[in-house]
């Protein structure tokens, strides 16, 4: 998978998630329970199930980084419906509560990421939907679970603030998987950080500064805040975000060296 060697070495990359999770953490330590209890950017959720959903995902991780750690798995695993589960509880916890649950999830990811040693980086682990990728990935999962539902809750923290390692990362990330499934992107330019893709050999075309075209693609920003050469409206509408890496690394139920 490209994209990588943007972020340097594994230490660079913790850093990047401790510097997102703490501009998170003072974004939720700022809310009181009306606030937190305000419908969010996602249909459906209240800022409260944003930060819940991102105190169990920082928790799966945690479980994968152990995983990749010693070989085994530490305990059961929470699966889809148990998940979706506590989110509901999370969400209805007071301002306070809730915000010291995602700073405990935070900083046991952390923990456990400084713990892990080299080797473990490159042992393959299963996400819940059954791909697989080495653990390493992790650390770029968490970023984007931070900085995305960061901009979910609708307080200011916009596309503009997402830092430009995290958006070349994802970009790459993005593109290279719509390149295998053939979305129709004949050419995509990042005007601000002077980088172009050509994602498919027929189609659109599309122009903006990186974090725009990002958010385009999760889903969050409209196409009419970019350039191209078609109207938005004629644009292709982006798969739900955000999608198993493709080229990746496989399946649990199709590669003989899951754990």
């Amino acid at each position: 998978m490209s994209g990588f060697s943007v972020f340097g070495t594994t230490d660079d990359r913790v850093e990047d998630v401790v510097c997102s999770g703490d501009r998170l953490l003072r974004t939720a330590a700022g809310l009181s329970d009306d606030a937190l209890r305000a419908p969010s950017q996602l249909p459906g959720w209240t800022r409260g199930h944003v930060l819940a959903h991102v105190a169990r995902s920082v928790d799966a991780y945690v479980w994968l980084l152990r995983l990749a750690h010693t070989g085994r798995e530490p305990g059961p695993r929470a699966d889809a419906a148990t998940l979706s589960a506590a989110v509901e509880r999370d969400a209805a916890l007071s301002a306070d509560r809730l915000a010291a649950r995602l700073r405990e999830s935070l900083g046991l990811f952390t923990a456990q990421a400084h713990a892990t040693p080299a080797p473990a980086w490159d042992r393959l682990v299963p996400a819940l939907a059954g791909w697989l990728h080495p653990a390493r990935y992790l650390l770029l999962r968490c970023l984007r679970e931070l900085e995305t539902h960061h901009l979910d809750l609708g307080l200011g923290h916009g596309t503009d603030q997402w830092p430009d390692a995290y958006v070349s990362w994802a970009l790459d990330d993005t593109l290279a998987t719509l390149h295998a499934q053939g979305f129709p992107l004949a050419s995509v330019e990042a005007v601000d950080l002077g980088r172009r893709w050509s994602p498919a050999a027929e189609g659109a075309s599309v122009a903006g500064p990186g974090h725009l075209l990002l958010g385009w693609l999760g889903g969050r920003i409209p196409a009419g805040a970019l350039t191209g050469d078609r109207p938005a409206d004629h644009l292709p509408r982006p798969p739900a975000w955000p999608q198993p890496p493709l080229p990746g690394w496989g399946r649990v139920d199709d590669e003989t060296h899951a754990p």
